[in-house]
Parts: C-alpha cells; structure tokens; sequence
C-alpha cells in the first residue's frame, strides 16, 4: 500500500512538475519578448513549483524575508519581496488552523486590538479618499503602494505570531531576521562592479545615492547599504552577547568586531542611522544594567579619549564620514556642513509647508492616492514653499517626519490608534524583558532597547509611517513568538523582586 501511495505521488508531480518545467524553459528562451503578464505567468509557475516546499520552510522563509533588500521581480510594480512572502505564509497559516484545529495563533489581545484598529482607520480612510489606486496595474492614480506597505507591516505581526518559535532555534531566528538586512549592501556594488554584473539589480536595488553621485562626479560615494548591513551586525551581536558578553567575556575578537561595524555605520552618511545605532546601544547599556558596573566609568573615559584624538581631525575624514557626524559640535569641512545643513533646511520648509493642512485632516487623513490633478493643483498653491524636484515627496507623503506621516494621512483617528499600539508594544516588549525566559535574556533587551530606539527616531528624528511600521510589528512579533505570548509576573517573581537581567557577577565583583 506505501510503496503504491509513493508511486502515485511520483506520477502526479511528474505529471504537475515536467509540464511546467517545459513551459517555463520556453518562457525563458523568449526573455526579448517579456511583458507584464510574462513576468506574472513565470511567477506563478515558480509558485506551483515551489509550493510542497513553501508548506514546510514558509514561517522560515518569512522571517528571513521581512529585512530581505531584494525585489520580486516577477511581479507588477516589483514590490519588495517580504510582501508576497508574507501573503503565502500568513495564508497558509491560516489554511493550517482552519484544517487543524490544534494550531492557533499566539493570543496576545492587547497587541492584536490596536493593530486592528489601526487597520480599519486605514481602509476606511482609503475608501472615504478614493480607494487603493495602483498605477502598475493600468489605474490613473499613484500612492496605492503604500497602503500595501503600511497594511503589510500590519499584517506581519499576525504572521509571526501563528506559531512559537521554540527557545533552542531562538539564535537562529534571531540571525534571519537581523542579518538577512546584510542583503543591503549588494547594492553598494554598484560603485565597483562593472556593467556585466548589472543583473544583480534587477533583484537587489542598486545604491541610487552611488549612482547619482558617480554621475555628478563628485568622488564621495555614500555607502548607505554598507551601512545598514553594518547596523544589523551590530544589533545582532547585541542579540547575541549582550554588551556585557560583546564587553566582559575576555574574549578580544568580539568588542574589536562589535567597534568596527560601529564605525562602518558612518560610511553611509546618515545622521539618523548613527543615532539609531547610539540609542540602541544606550537603551539596551541600562537595560542590563551596566551603568551599575565599572563598565561606566570605562566607557566614559575611552569616550573622552577618543573625543580628545579624533576630533582635531575630523575636517580630514572621509566625507560621508564628516556627513555622519554633522550634528556634533565638532570640526567638519565647510562643504560637508552645507551639505548637511540644505538637507535640514530643505525638511524645515517641507514642515512649515504642511504644517497648515493638519487642522483640515484631524477628523479625515488625506490618504495617500495621489491624482494628476491633485499634483498640478499643489504645484500651484499648498506647497509652492517647496521645490519643484521635491513636491513629489511632499505629496506622497515623505515628509521625513513620524508624526506628519500619521496625523496629515490618517488624522486624529490614526494618531490615537498607533500611539496606542506603541504603548501596547513597549509594554509587552518590556513584560517579556522582565518576565521572560531567563534564556532568552540578552534577545528580549535588544528586541525592547531596538524597538524603543526606534519609536524615538520615528517621534523626533526621522520617520515615515508606512515603512516603519514594518519594524515595529517585526520587532514585537517576533518577541511573542520567542516567547510564546507575552509574560507576566509569577508568584515567584513578585515574592523575590529579583533584578531584571540578573548576573552572579552582578552580585559580586562588577556592583558595588
């Protein structure tokens, strides 16, 4: 009876499988005569193909994906690949609770309440403003992709949390979801590979920064994915070691490693990604409590050390390195400050130019569809403060600012439930990091140090709702995954008061 139910198994995938792979050989063979509905036709096939395998790895295959920089290109508008991704693991989770009642999603009623909201204040508002609109399938109207942005971050949390992640894999999921971000520094090959590597970016999107500025000539490329890949080894060794295991270990490889990504966030020319990674690293110094360690008093005199060296020489750093540390009162080359200084100058007036329509859209966002009219009608009157080459972004609603994106395009209804959801998420994020499993420590004060960082820059920094939203969900997701909910104190717990992020070194030599 096996060996006949294998031999029909066999049968029916050969009967699936050789079909589709001929087809698909003779699409291929035909690349100079692709057009959308090709590219559509390729990606179903090599869905069907891949779907037995999908069954088994979606849940991996999704956190790997969610900080993936890599494009689906086999699909209208080449979205970020993360979205389909999530689409077929939250689908088939679902598929699988519907046929298996012994699989449930992770309960955890005051995160999944404020997302709901959250949702409903978006469809709702893109239904009073005129829909979803996308241009890459015929429609006349712009903005409809970032709906799908800001929905899908939505929705990713409810994809991480239909299943626990069990503790012993917790490292391994840990290094998909932070170093899959590595990914962002193909692109920054650009500045190096020649012409004939060109497809790695129809997969993965080339530095635009680089390209730009190889055709002005200026000769100082802003590694900015070199950067972020830089920043994702530098949260995941926080992840991993703790700054007390990265400090403390004896082990010199790892403060010497942990120092050098630090400094190759620089190489990006991003302020806000230096103060990202400075808030991240601060948060999570007092979280393990540190600052009751003589790692205090080290720190604060390496830091003056360094200071007293480097800063008589930071007008002869490279320049996207000056760029990075612009907003320190420190001694930079006239041209780097100019240059760091428009970019402020040119989000004030971007500011001042919105500021006034918030009173309009309190009760109704203003969504993000975008018409023609609505351009040309702009162009003229609300943003005439504004460049011409920038009222796109304007209009869109990159305003470079967290709360403008919320408030300005989802009103009052909007701010209250994502203020709300990041109440709820600090709050679960920090019960997990108190109560938590003791194993899973280090992992749950990154998680909380990493997503209140975040909040901070996205409040008073730098931040724009539909694509950070991603991160926020990511973040708390994947803490009640780990830790199969969200933790409470026990009996134990509230009889002892025990610290949270207990050491037997604490206890002894380091606090005193």
């Amino acid at each position: 009876m096996n060996n006949a139910s294998a031999i029909l198994r066999t049968l029916v995938v050969y009967a699936i499988c050789v079909p589709l792979a001929i087809w698909l050989g003779y699409l291929l063979t035909s690349m100079a005569d692709f057009s959308v509905s090709t590219y559509i036709e390729i990606g179903l096939f090599g869905l069907v193909l891949s779907l037995p395998l999908l069954l088994r790895w979606h849940y991996v295959l999704l956190v790997l994906c969610i900080n993936l920089n890599m494009s689906a290109l086999f699909l209208p508008g080449r979205p970020a690949v993360w979205l389909p991704v999530l689409a077929l693991s939250l689908g088939i989770s679902v598929l699988q609770r519907t046929l298996n009642k012994d699989m449930r999603f992770i309960s955890a009623p005051q995160i999944t309440r404020p997302l709901i909201c959250l949702a409903v204040v978006v469809l709702v508002t893109a239904k009073l403003t005129g829909g979803i609109g996308l241009r890459t399938m015929g429609g006349d109207t712009m903005g409809g992709k970032r709906y799908f942005l800001l929905l899908g971050g939505i929705l990713a949390y409810f994809a991480l949390t239909a299943r626990r992640i069990p503790p012993h894999k917790a490292g391994f999921y840990i290094a998909l979801f932070f170093l899959s971000q590595c990914t962002d520094a193909i692109g920054d090959l650009v500045a190096v590979l020649p012409s004939a590597f060109n497809f790695l970016y129809w997969f993965f999107p080339a530095n635009g920064y680089i390209i730009s500025e190889a055709q002005s000539d200026t000769g100082s490329f802003r590694f900015g994915g070199t950067a972020a890949a830089s920043a994702a080894i530098f949260s995941f060794m926080l992840a991993k070691y703790g700054i007390r295991g990265i400090f403390m270990s004896g082990k010199l490889w790892r403060p010497l490693l942990f120092v050098t990504f630090g400094v190759l966030v620089l190489f990006g020319g991003f302020r806000s990604m230096l103060i990202g990674c400075a808030l991240v690293f601060l948060f999570q110094f007092f979280l393990e409590g540190m600052h009751h360690t003589k790692l205090l008093p080290r720190f604060i005199f390496a830091g003056m050390l360094a200071l007293a060296l480097s800063v008589p020489f930071t007008n002869k750093l490279p320049y996207v390195v000056q760029r990075s540390v612009a907003f320190l009162p420190v001694k930079i080359d006239n041209a780097v400050r100019e240059d760091a200084q428009g970019s402020s100058d040119w989000r004030i007036e971007m500011w001042k130019a919105v500021m006034p329509q918030v009173p309009n859209h309190l009760l109704l966002g203003k969504g993000y569809l975008l018409t023609q009219l609505d351009y040309d009608f702009s162009m003229s009157t609300a943003f005439r403060t504004i460049s011409a080459a920038d009222i796109g972004s304007a209009l869109a609603g990159d305003y470079h600012n967290g709360p403008l994106s919320v408030v300005l395009t989802f009103g009052i209804w909007g701010v209250i439930a994502f203020l709300w959801f990041l109440i709820a998420g600090a709050r679960a994020l920090y019960d997990n990091y108190r109560y938590g499993d003791q194993a899973l420590q280090t992992i749950n004060t990154l998680l909380l140090a990493a997503f209140l960082a975040r909040a901070v820059m996205f409040l008073f920094v730098f931040g724009a709702l539909q694509s950070d939203m991603l991160t926020f969900a990511g973040l708390v997701g994947l803490s009640v995954s780990l830790n199969g909910g969200i933790r409470h104190p026990t009996a134990e717990s509230v009889k002892t008061d025990a610290p949270a992020f207990s050491h037997p070194r604490l206890q002894t030599g380091f606090q005193r």
